[in-house]
């Protein structure tokens, strides 16, 4: 059986976690201060998020379903919510809750330099295998952050309050993209393996009649074929070849091009349907600006 839970306002959210509310529309919350979840005869719990919220949770309290697949969701991870997403929790009847999180509403961004730059933030759109695991020294920093927010919360409120809360929950997304890019680099190994599979499925994407059904290939597709989000799958392109995942894709497709143009006796126009290009004249065009010539040019010249 499924619970489902609404997280769309921050005085009913507090009231749940035993917290003081303290500005209506943002919250620090101490989960430790919690009673107990019991969740009754509930086998999942499905939260609906209608706030951006940020969880750095200290016990394991179940595993996490983003969509179809299951989250990277451990003691001492980072995971980020925007509004309209949701996730799914396969949870123990009875679990004290520990950690820490961070809950504003989108209105609060309204007329701030966050809210102009809040959709920069990928990571809130990151989605399976993709937490944010923090070392010892980038713990104490986020929890520095929190403390930060939590003191700008508690003053009186006076004109100088959004600009400054905004600003400290603006550093503290800033440390974890920063978090993030080391996250990319010290999991080198990991990346890796996603690499060799995304490039065995990328040439047998191409030895199959996919192109033709489907059509180009895109981020969105072989983000999903390796369980992972388009965003994430896109900032681990760009961290392993220094390539947008779009761009990359089609460097590789202009790759399998230049070998049927060169190898085979196919017209341009049968290479451009089997490459999954809609128009032949789209094919010749991308061909001539990534190469320098045109195929029949580049087929003569070699």
């Amino acid at each position: 059986m499924e619970k489902i839970v609404k997280i769309d306002n921050i005085n009913d959210y507090n009231i749940a976690n035993n917290q003081k509310t303290l500005h209506p529309l943002v919250s620090v919350i101490d989960f430790s201060k919690a009673e107990p979840r019991d969740w009754g005869e509930a086998t999942s719990v499905k939260f609906q998020y209608g706030m951006y919220c940020i969880y750095l949770k200290e016990v394991k309290c179940g595993d996490m379903r983003y969509g179809r697949h299951y989250y990277d969701y451990q003691a001492g991870t980072l995971v980020f919510f925007k509004p309209e997403q949701s996730a799914t929790y396969d949870v123990p009847r009875t679990y004290q809750p520990m950690g820490h999180g961070l809950i504003f509403h989108a209105d609060f961004l309204l007329g701030t330099s966050l809210g102009k730059s809040i959709h920069d933030y990928k990571f809130f759109d990151y989605q399976s295998f993709e937490a944010l695991h923090l070392s010892e020294d980038e713990r104490k920093m986020i929890m520095d952050c929190f403390a930060k927010i939590e003191f700008e919360l508690k003053q009186p409120l006076d004109k100088h309050s959004k600009k400054l809360i905004s600003a400290n929950i603006e550093l503290f997304l800033d440390y974890c993209q920063r978090f993030y890019d080391r996250q990319f680099i010290t999991r080198e190994n990991v990346n890796h393996g996603i690499l060799e599979k995304f490039e065995e499925k990328l040439k047998s994407y191409f030895n199959s009649e996919k192109p033709q059904t489907i059509g180009l290939p895109s981020v969105a597709y072989f983000a999903e074929e390796l369980n992972l989000s388009a965003n994430y799958f896109g900032d681990l392109i760009k961290k392993e070849t220094g390539q947008s995942a779009k761009d990359y894709l089609l460097n590789k497709t202009i790759e399998v091009a230049k070998n049927k143009v060169f190898e085979g006796n196919k017209t341009v126009n049968e290479i451009a349907y089997e490459l999954g290009f809609k128009y032949p004249q789209h094919f010749t065009r991308l061909f001539k600006q990534r190469v320098g010539c045109t195929p029949n040019e580049y087929k003569h010249l070699n």
